[in-house]
């Protein structure tokens, strides 16, 4: 049984490794046109069939005419890597936010996993900022912090606004929104840099500060290997690990799992080394004010975490609450719709049931991606499920098809509501679910919106459940939306994102005085 066993676990390696260097072999060879139009044909096939809203922002005809002339400049052979990008600009033009194309990244063994995990890159500790039209270093992970501040000029003597204006053409925002742009740029420039470049050992990052210019090289190091000098200990002082009690052990045990429980519901990425979900509570002139910073409505449980924070609030007796969605690239409905119903204290209506191409978005969404065939039979395990599910929540309303939400049902608020001012800090990057509380909390008077246009529509977004496709030839990736997410109330001029009742766009100085131009203007006008 246990050479049984061992023969198995060998085939299943070498056929891993074997798919590993056909996969590579496929993606850095060249494929001919024939290959590439056919790929091509395939991604505007299954928009046309599952996307709602595709004509929303360009006419048929002329996507139909995009889609043409790209197969027309394709005349010789490419490689994936070059068919990417000449994909990625044309179904950036349907200018829905959640419709997009992924390169076709080289896969290593497993063997090569475990020897990158023992080496991190130091470029990637970087965390960037648009602001004043540049690149700026936002902060470093804990890292070389010299830099933190300085703007990037080049890398690898390329200029970076070059870089910068090419890696804009390959994603779109919802509709003609462009604060978005420049926000998820300088937060995913490492992802597309990578996607165009490749695998790199080092590279070499040219900054200025104020009126000085230099350069670093940032390499592949052992992640145990300390670059950058640290703080001496005092050799004296011998740290020996203290034996601790059968008390003290239970007591370490009670600690460990609360933090381990905070951690979820507030939402903690390691990684990040910080909290998706934080409330404090600041004491300014005019008062306690509640502050609720919300970076993503995707990580943790949120209902532990509102149902404890507004019950702070309300025995706080605070009367003005910030919440503060700036980067906030949005996340689960069912969290704003929570969040919402602790805002308000009439009945509401959060969501309109949504448009939809097919009967089964949820099935699809579930079986969609290049599924191996162990995970495909996991999948159809559950898909009967789904498939019962998809038939109760779809019917046909006004000759269109569209989804059941629960959030699309009249609810009524929370018991412990909050009552008192609300003023809500957006920015490019609050982008759709975040678009979406933010359109809701403005529509109905209920917030003052400060900040800069918001990178999601205010009308709608085509979200919901994601459907991924590997395009077979290339193994290019393409994914979309399923469903129209949108609240009762509309504007006039269709797509453009929340426009902020007090428009206040911070700067680079801003970022030297340590001045948050946006929660200051909030601090003013309570005071008043």
């Amino acid at each position: 049984m246990k050479k049984l066993f061992l023969n198995v676990l060998i085939l299943l390696l070498l056929f891993s490794c074997a798919s590993v260097h056909k996969y590579n072999e496929q993606i850095t060879g060249l494929h001919s046109p024939k290959e590439l139009h056919k790929d091509i044909d395939i991604t505007y096939k299954k928009l046309k069939r599952l996307h709602p809203r595709l004509y929303n922002y360009i006419s048929k005809s002329e996507l139909d005419a995009k889609f043409n002339n790209l197969k027309k400049t394709i005349t010789g052979p490419l490689s994936s890597r070059e068919f990417y990008k000449k994909l990625a600009v044309v179904v950036a033009e349907i200018r829905q936010g959640h419709t997009g194309v992924i390169p076709p990244l080289k896969k290593f063994t497993k063997k090569e996993r475990k020897e990158l995990n023992k080496k991190k890159f130091e470029f990637s500790s970087l965390n960037f900022e648009h602001l004043d039209n540049a690149i700026w270093v936002k902060s470093t992970l804990g890292e070389d912090s010299t830099v933190v501040g300085s703007r990037v000029l080049k890398i690898d003597d390329e200029p970076m606004e070059n870089l910068v204006d090419e890696y804009k053409k390959y994603f779109a925002s919802d509709g003609y929104n462009t604060t978005f742009h420049n926000k998820k740029m300088a937060r995913s420039f490492y992802n597309y840099y990578y996607a165009d470049k490749g695998y790199k050992d080092s590279l070499t990052v040219t900054f200025t500060d104020k009126d000085s210019i230099y350069k670093k090289v940032y390499r592949r190091i052992p992640k145990d290997s300390i670059r950058f000098k640290q703080q001496k200990k005092d050799s004296s002082v011998i740290n020996k690990k203290k034996r601790l009690t059968k008390a003290e052990r239970k007591k370490a045990r009670a600690e460990k799992k609360k933090k381990q429980k905070d951690d979820y519901k507030y939402g903690y990425i390691k990684s990040k080394k910080y909290y998706h979900r934080n409330l404090n509570f600041i004491e300014k002139d005019a008062g306690t004010i509640a502050y609720m910073k919300i970076r993503s409505f995707t990580y943790g449980k949120y209902k532990d975490f509102y149902e404890e924070a507004f019950k702070r609030i309300d025995s706080s007796k605070v009367q003005n609450l910030v919440i503060d969605l700036r980067n906030n690239g949005g996340g689960r409905l069912s969290e704003i719709h929570e969040l919402y119903s602790y805002l308000t204290d009439k009945e509401f209506q959060f969501i309109q049931e949504g448009e939809i191409k097919t009967s089964y978005p949820t099935l699809k969404s579930f079986m969609s991606g290049n599924n191996s065939i162990g995970r495909t039979i996991f999948k159809s395990l559950f898909s009967p499920a789904l498939f019962i599910r998809d038939v109760i929540k779809s019917h046909k309303k006004n000759g269109k098809k569209v989804y059941r939400f629960k959030e699309s049902k009249i609810k009524p608020p929370k018991e412990v509501n909050f009552k008192g001012d609300i003023y809500v800090l957006i920015n490019g990057y609050s982008f759709s679910a975040s678009s979406v509380l933010t359109n809701y909390l403005q529509a109905t008077k209920r917030a003052i919106i400060i900040g800069e246009e918001s990178g999601g529509a205010y009308n709608s977004t085509v979200a919901g459940q994601t459907k991924y496709i590997t395009l077979p030839n290339s193994k290019v990736g393409i994914y979309f939306g399923m469903m129209v997410l949108e609240t009762p109330y509309k504007t006039e001029v269709d797509g453009y994102g929340v426009k902020p009742d007090v428009n206040i766009i911070p700067t680079h100085k801003d970022r030297e005085n340590n001045y948050d131009a946006e929660l200051e203007w909030v601090f003013k006008n309570i005071k008043k």
